[in-house]
């Protein structure tokens, strides 16, 4: 687009994502962001969910990939840690520890801070794109608002120096993340207001870094590199620290995040409460890593986890010029960490629909819209599935008590299904790998007659004690390094070694 000016407002992950698949469509990219960027891979006041454990569902990676090429490579030359968890993470399960064993899946492990310090090193690398800092973005400047040819036109913002600009834009990026104003905005430019999808489950988590100690200082049944410790399923009487998601989640520097989240309670603010909450976990490994380590940070909380999917699609006359991307359109739990990967699925979208048109009309925004829907769907429908079932849940998604009644009772136990029946079964495994990594949906898993033979299949051999991978490990106890990729010749964990992952998933 000859002499075209795209501004992409936030320089978080959808910001920067979306600047790598603007530059080659217009001559000059403008990324206006708030905080003064750091150099390295620091902490901002612009994501306090920094401080929170983030990964990048395979989807994901592969979009970012397509935008960044060598994405996944910078990354882990910058730190980031390559493994397989079903390897080299211990699962700390309904009936006790998982068992080991080798699978399909990957992941790379780096905290936020890293991600967006690779990406920022990746913007800055593209021609006509310039990232001004300190900039705090007030207003949209706007022509026939809410008729069919009704378009955004430029953007108004306050400069370091606090004096207001506007810049004029064919296109607008709003990558503000949930707290973005443009919604508002563009209603009282005289857009009809934006429908709201909206589930909050009352997510609350916190999160405190820690120093790893050297390897060789660690306890022998410390082989794992990532722990993970799921809700109870106990009916009696229990500490609510059992029913938190927990995660012992490594980042580069040979350093951990202790996360613990829950639906509906209340969690650890200060150092001393956050031990004690860990010391009353299901499994006393979690609060002995975190003894063994050096702690280097505070506990951050964090509430704002709503799932929250603004429509835009679904108004009459979108606004012209304007695409939302990230957060500012759809942000989810992020317990299911979803929300880079969606939003770089989401630039990817952006990237085919440029590709495709000449002009920015009203054909590019409703075709850019209707395929971001279809991209939402599969994340959304995800994160549904497990917030429904809380009687406390608030918003315009909430399910009918009857169907709330059944997730809850459902949910939990038709996942220990799913990773159990994945252990034996390849397709089964292969297929909740795609599911998990938002390369299928979980409407296509469950009608898939045969992934539901799988798991029948499974739970018959369960029942008449024909399973061939030993599961339900002591919980009380450290969680067992065997090797089960070979069923009939579990490797012990004095004779393994660690194993170093593909570099991406197959399929």
């Amino acid at each position: 687009m000859h002499g075209a000016t795209a501004v992409v407002l936030g320089g978080s992950v959808a910001g920067l994502c979306s600047a790598g698949v603007l530059a080659p469509h217009f001559d000059r990219v403008v990324v206006l962001e708030r905080d003064e960027l750091p150099p390295g891979a620091e902490h901002r006041r612009g994501v306090p969910q920094s401080k929170h454990p983030h990964f990048v569902l395979n989807a994901g990676r592969r979009a970012i990939g397509t935008i960044f090429p060598g994405f996944e490579e910078s990354l882990i030359e910058a730190g980031g840690l390559l493994l397989m968890p079903s390897m080299e993470a211990a699962y700390g399960e309904n009936d006790g520890w998982g068992p080991r064993k080798s699978s399909t899946m990957t992941m790379i492990y780096s905290s936020r801070v890293l991600i967006e310090r690779v990406l920022r090193d990746k913007v800055r690398t593209l021609a006509g794109v310039e990232i001004r800092e300190g900039t705090a973005v007030s207003g949209l400047a706007t022509t026939g608002g809410g008729t069919v040819t009704g378009r955004v036109t430029g953007v108004e913002y306050r400069d370091a120096g606090g004096e207001t600009r506007t810049i004029e834009a064919d296109l607008v990026v709003d990558a503000l993340g949930r707290g973005s104003s443009v919604r508002d905005w563009l209603a009282a430019a005289g857009w009809p207001s934006v429908p709201e999808k909206t589930l909050d489950a009352k997510v609350t988590y916190t999160s405190r870094w820690y120093q790893l100690p050297a390897p060789s200082e660690r306890p022998p049944g410390w082989w794992w590199k990532h722990l993970v410790l799921t809700p109870t399923q106990e009916n009696g009487p229990h500490p609510q620290e059992h029913e938190y998601l927990s995660n012992f989640f490594p980042i580069e520097g040979d350093r951990a995040i202790s996360c613990m989240g829950s639906w509906g309670l209340e969690m650890p603010r200060k150092p001393e409460t956050f031990e004690a909450a860990a010391d009353r976990l299901r499994a006393p490994t979690f609060a002995a890593a975190m003894r063994a380590s050096t702690p280097v940070s505070e506990v951050h909380l964090t509430r704002s986890t709503g799932n929250k999917w603004r429509r835009y699609d679904e108004i009459d006359h979108p606004p012209l010029g304007l695409v939302s991307i990230g957060d500012a359109v759809c942000a989810f739990n992020p317990f299911y960490a979803q929300g880079m990967s969606s939003a770089a699925r989401s630039a990817v979208v952006l990237s085919d629909v440029l590709s495709e048109y000449r002009s920015l009309d009203t054909s590019f925004t409703r075709d850019f819209l209707d395929r971001q829907r279809a991209s939402l769907e599969v994340p959304w429908m995800l994160a549904m599935a497990r917030d429904q079932g809380y009687d406390f849940a608030e918003g315009t998604e909430v399910a009918p008590a009857w169907r709330r009644k059944i997730m809850a009772k459902v949910s939990w136990p038709v996942f220990n299904a799913i990773t159990a029946a994945a252990r034996e079964d390849d397709y089964v495994e292969q297929t909740f790998t795609a599911v998990f990594n938002l390369d299928k949906s979980l409407r296509d898993m469950m009608t898939d007659p045969r992934f539901v033979s799988g798991l029948l299949r499974h739970k018959i051999r369960e029942a008449l004690g024909r399973t061939r991978v030993p599961a339900g490990f002591d919980i009380r106890s450290d969680p067992p390094g065997t090797d089960y990729s070979d069923p009939a010749n579990p490797v012990e964990p004095a004779a393994a070694t660690p194993r170093t992952a593909t570099r991406r998933t197959r399929g």
